[in-house]
């Protein structure tokens, strides 16, 4: 009966919050607070499919969903965002009967990495998929080694594991478990023989303490990786980018499966990868998910077009208290070539709690934009003055970076002046702020 009821007061609220343009977390919230353990009297589809890390989740499960679907296949997933365990529920318990059997051919849920544990105590996903770990929100997250036991709990023995091979600390996981897959990118052109950003995480063992040695590196402490003291190293890959043409938009995979990139970022690879590895290990056919895959363009928000005045411009979400994605993002407007402003908004550290905590700007390499192609910058938002003073130390000369506080007066000054290319950096707390004072690309 308490199963009945939870189930029912879910559907009610998310039909309520759906009408005033809420409601992926409290449905979830209530069903659990009537029926603490729902999630264990559900009956779930054959296929659970987890995905968690520190970046690339919304963007690897959207791919996943996506490819499945064309394999014929029936998925819900949490498509709000909504990752913890409220959300979990609500998603879960929306697509469900009343007796409880949940209508789908797969669940796929992201999870977030800190409360996965929680969120899987009552059921176990079949794959599970680890994009990354990286420094993140360590205001709320601490270091990325606490996130990793925060983890592994959530990782039953049953479950297969699907992990990034090139990231030293996720790859954590998969030791002295054979039910593991593992993707990673290949040495390419643009790869690099050491670590590159401010800091390096992947300087030591996470096993052992040793000093680490890298054969190549593709981002930050992302490579090919190697403890010289415990000898343990990048596994071998089951999946693999084998060829990657960033500027003509071509990767490889498996030196067979050619796909084509609408977002040409070596992150954007990752997510692919583990998408496709993931897909490949329930069944789906090379084909079908590198058919999907060639020009996907994701529909998260995490890069959105705009025009204003006389420019084109692209937004790049940035994940504020995460320097890997402004670094990779960075990376991208370093690369595309093409005369350019930036505008980097800081104006709300985060949409889920309040902190003013901006040393996170000092872990994120701005010298990036000291490139030829990038014309001016403009630094814009509450915190405009804690990006100036990360700016007074970076290599970028004094006239090429100004301060506009208000957003609002930076979009007119931008729309008054030329018609270079815009890229804009920030997070989805500010992206809003900016983007609705421009006019929208289809």
């Amino acid at each position: 009966m308490r199963k009945m009821l939870a189930i029912l007061a879910c559907k009610l609220g998310y039909f309520v919050g759906k009408l005033v343009g809420k409601g992926s977390s409290l449905p979830g919230k209530l069903a659990l607070k009537l029926c603490p353990d729902i999630l264990g009297q559900v009956k779930l589809p054959s296929t659970v499919i987890a995905v968690s890390g520190s970046n690339g989740k919304t963007s690897t499960v959207e791919m996943i969903a996506a490819i499945l679907r064309a394999d014929g296949q029936t998925v819900i997933y949490n498509k709000e965002g909504s990752n913890q365990i409220e959300g979990v529920a609500t998603t879960i318990l929306t697509n469900a009967t009343l007796s409880g059997k949940v209508r789908a051919d797969v669940l796929l849920m992201e999870s977030d990495e800190r409360y996965a544990a929680r969120t899987f105590r009552f059921f176990r996903p079949t794959h599970f998929v680890i994009t990354n770990l990286y420094r993140d929100q360590l205001t709320r997250n601490g270091h990325p080694e606490s996130v990793y036991d925060a983890l592994r709990p959530a990782l039953s023995p049953e479950t297969e594991l699907v992990l990034n091979a090139d990231d030293p600390l996720s790859s954590c996981f998969g030791i002295g478990r054979d039910n593991v897959t593992w993707f990673g990118l290949d040495r390419c052109s643009y790869s690099v023989p050491t670590p590159t950003g401010v800091y390096h995480d992947g300087a030591y063992c996470p096993v052992c303490g040793g000093v680490m040695e890298y054969a190549h590196a593709h981002y930050n402490h992302i490579g090919a990786w190697r403890c010289t003291a415990c000898g343990r190293e990048r596994p071998h890959t089951q999946y693999a980018a084998t060829a990657l043409d960033l500027q003509k938009g071509v990767l490889t995979i498996d030196n067979a499966v050619t796909v084509q990139l609408a977002f040409r970022s070596i992150y954007n690879v990752y997510n692919i990868l583990a998408a496709y590895a993931v897909c490949r290990r329930c069944g789906v056919s090379a084909d079908t998910a590198a058919g999907v895959i060639g020009n996907y363009v994701l529909k998260n928000g995490r890069m959105q077009t705009f025009r204003l005045g006389g420019h084109h411009g692209t937004l790049l979400t940035s994940k504020h208290e995460n320097s890997i994605a402004y670094d990779t993002n960075l990376r991208y407007v370093q690369d595309c070539g093409t005369a350019c402003v930036v505008v980097v908004i800081v104006d709300a550290v985060s949409r889920k709690y309040f902190t003013s905590e901006t040393s996170w700007l000092w872990d994120i390499d701005f010298d990036r934009l000291d490139s030829p192609n990038v014309k001016r910058v403009i630094l814009s938002g509450r915190y405009c003055n804690d990006l100036a003073e990360r700016f007074t130390y970076s290599s970028l000369p004094a006239d090429k970076w100004e301060v506009v506080e208000e957003i609002p007066a930076a979009v007119e000054e931008l729309k008054a002046s030329g018609d270079d290319e815009i890229y804009v950096l920030t997070c989805f707390s500010d992206r809003d702020k900016f983007l609705t004072l421009t006019e929208r690309e289809a």
